[in-house]
């Protein structure tokens, strides 16, 4: 059974950053007020990348999500 795991959750007033995984995918979620973002990569470093070109995205939620990520994935192990 594939489930999907969160593996990355930020949230701040200006919007939200989900990192999940499933099937050995990488999912990307964004979302504020205005705008959204919804797009799957091959690994976790690929969605990170990804990550400095969603639209809308504004500069200190991407770098919350980035650190909020480097922390999980130091505790978890990557993708």
């Amino acid at each position: 059974m594939n489930v999907t795991r969160h593996f990355s959750d930020t949230r701040t007033g200006e919007g939200r950053v989900r990192f999940l995984i499933h099937a050995g995918r990488v999912r990307l979620v964004a979302e504020g007020p205005g705008w959204q973002h919804d797009s799957t990569h091959a690994t976790l470093e690929d969605a990170a990348t990804f990550l400095a070109v969603v639209p809308g995205l504004p500069q200190m939620l991407y770098e919350q999500a980035l650190d909020d990520l480097e922390r999980q994935t130091q505790w978890g192990g990557a993708a």
